[in-house]
């Protein structure tokens, strides 16, 4: 029998965290939050759950992914740019909290247009600083495999990013 209010108290901040950093978006996060937990509930039923952390951070991961698929999905029917609320900088100039909100923007829809394993394993690495023993566990693979997921995630994320990383050194090279 496993005590809700213990993994509930003991994980929210890490799931909420996860779901932030990838959506940008104070009202997703909590849904997502809320969605993750009961995932968590229902698959807890079926099967003793041994690390609590790595499982809700990759449930967390994947519902914000989800998310993200479909603010992607719901722009493209719009066609209007959706509002990324950034996290404000108290060192940062108005200037460099748009560039970074604009990156943060271009990452989020470059994850979105991964293979959802690579996605997974980029958010697992480098959101949530998992291993590649823990990210090849809760993936159900090995760790060689993680750094081939790895691997191309990153080459796939340069290709997505690229133009805009190359209009952005243009922009800084004649001082515009």
């Amino acid at each position: 029998m496993t005590d809700w209010q213990a993994v509930v108290g003991r994980h929210t901040a890490l799931v909420w965290q996860t779901a932030y950093r990838l959506l940008g978006d104070y009202e997703d996060a909590d849904d997502c939050v809320q969605e993750t937990f009961l995932a968590a509930l229902e698959l807890s039923r079926r099967q003793p759950v041994r690390n609590w952390p790595g499982l809700l951070a990759r449930l967390s991961t994947c519902r914000a992914l989800d998310r993200l698929r479909q603010r992607m999905r719901d722009t493209a029917r719009r066609e209007e740019p959706v509002a990324w609320s950034a996290v404000p900088s108290v060192h940062a100039g108005p200037e460099q909290e748009a560039q970074a909100a604009e990156l943060s923007d271009r990452l989020r829809v470059a994850l979105t247009k991964l293979p959802p394993k690579q996605a997974e394993a980029v958010c697992l690495r480098c959101l949530n600083g998992l291993s590649y023993r823990e990210i090849a566990r809760e993936l159900d693979i090995n760790s060689t495999a993680v750094g081939r997921l790895l691997h191309r995630a990153r080459a796939r994320l340069s290709e997505l990013l690229a133009p805009a990383i190359s209009a952005e050194r243009g922009r800084s090279c004649h001082g515009k």
